[in-house]
């Protein structure tokens, strides 16, 4: 069972479950561990994963800093195409996993490994979203999932082992809630909010002030866009992590991006989430109100057809995939125009645009104005509405 198995690279974080885990599968298949860590932005001491990786058992210890590329291959492809799944959730973990496992599957052939392994349970969408990475980019490599094998199936086994293997666990209660954390989002699930009527608990939020803590004055900001992407605030240019870290700031100090949803995983079952993403909130809101003046009607029609579609994809783990390949392509098309500055007042939990202005604008004042003009023939409009009415004519001449 283990004998082709010479090495192996777990997604690692120095929580719980994957210490467990590395130590579980050292064990089980009798070979080194790599324990393998990303930095997509999460508050964390690398130095002290770093240790208690080693100490746990691993061979070695890998920490890849993917902030800039999670947010400039990622993030903003996704905030091109306004991913948005079921109307309200903007996927900040559903990005993040793709990144995560693309390194993944580059550290596992750097070292020389034929295996991979996560510590995602069999419950949850993650499993899909870095197992279908793992096959997309190196099908050759072996899948291990401990929590589809094993019978440390409570936090109660799990603390057991840990315990019994002398593994260092911070002897603090359970929390109440379970969550994940990258540049764009944190997430809180589990726990006390499995219960959908459960408000969550104002000491949870990490990100953000409540919209009733927030100043009484408005902050007014400029983002600037190039092709779909922001590029600056206030005139400044920053990097795309840097960018949305500015964001982040300005947002959670106004109580902005919070969102309490039930949403379907795409394994089958309904799951409640609360969410905070105060950057991409505010970039989603500039992002759709530039292109209210640089996108051609019937392109935005086609596009927004298409977002839906997108950002299940997103979801459900297909990063990797033709069609996904085929709607980045034609997302990133439609965004050849959306360039300009765009002007937002935050406020208590809103993010409200008030003004507009790009080189690329197809608001001509000349034409929508209400003064007299000389570029517009009303009577022209009289014409427009009869052929429009004509089948509405012939339905009510036939009684219908």
């Amino acid at each position: 069972m283990t004998s082709d198995i010479n090495k192996i690279v777990l997604a690692y974080s120095g929580g719980l479950d994957t210490s467990v885990i590395l130590k579980w599968l050292a064990e089980k298949y009798q070979c080194p561990i790599i324990a393998f860590s990303a930095d997509v932005g999460q508050t964390e001491d690398w130095e002290a994963v770093r240790a208690k990786g080693l100490a746990t058992g691993a061979e070695k210890v890998v920490i890849s800093d993917l902030r800039e590329e999670f947010v400039r291959d990622y993030v903003f492809a996704a905030f091109r195409a306004n991913a948005i799944y079921e109307g309200s959730y903007l996927l900040g973990t559903s990005l993040a996993r793709p990144i995560i496992a693309k390194e993944q599957v580059r550290v596992a052939a750097a070292e020389g490994a034929a295996a991979v392994s996560h510590g995602a349970t069999g419950k949850g969408n993650d499993q899909v979203r870095f197992e279908l990475t793992y096959l997309a980019l190196n099908p050759k490599l072996k899948i291990i999932a401990p929590w589809r094998m094993w019978d440390l199936n409570s936090r109660t086994k799990l603390m057991a082992y840990a315990e019994a293997h002398q593994i260092p666990v911070p002897v603090t209660k359970a929390k109440p809630y379970s969550s994940d954390e990258n540049l764009l989002h944190i997430s809180f699930e589990g726990g006390i909010l499995e219960d959908p009527w459960n408000e969550p608990e104002a000491s949870m939020f990490k990100l953000s002030v409540s919209p009733e803590q927030a100043p009484d004055r408005p902050t007014y900001i400029e983002i600037e866009y190039e092709r779909g992407n922001p590029v600056a605030i206030d005139g400044e240019r920053l990097s795309p992590a840097a960018l949305l870290a500015r964001l982040n700031t300005l947002g959670g100090a106004n109580g902005i991006g919070r969102l309490d949803m039930v949403e379907n995983r795409f394994v089958g079952m309904k799951s409640r989430g609360v969410y905070e993403t105060p950057g991409g909130t505010i970039m989603r809101v500039a992002h759709r109100d530039l292109e209210t003046i640089t996108l051609d009607r019937e392109v935005m029609k086609i596009r927004d057809s298409l977002v839906p579609r997108y950002s299940e994809l997103i979801y459900n783990g297909f990063w990797f995939s033709p069609e996904m390949r085929l709607l980045q392509g034609t997302m990133d098309a439609a965004q050849q125009p959306v360039s300009g500055v765009v002007r937002l007042k935050l406020y208590k939990g809103n993010c409200v645009p008030v003004g507009r202005k790009s080189d690329n604008s197809l608001y001509q004042e000349s034409f929508a104005t209400f003064e007299e003009d000389a570029v517009y023939t009303q009577s022209d409009a009289g014409g427009f509405i009869r052929l429009n009415a004509l089948r509405l004519k012939i339905q009510a001449l036939k009684g219908r």
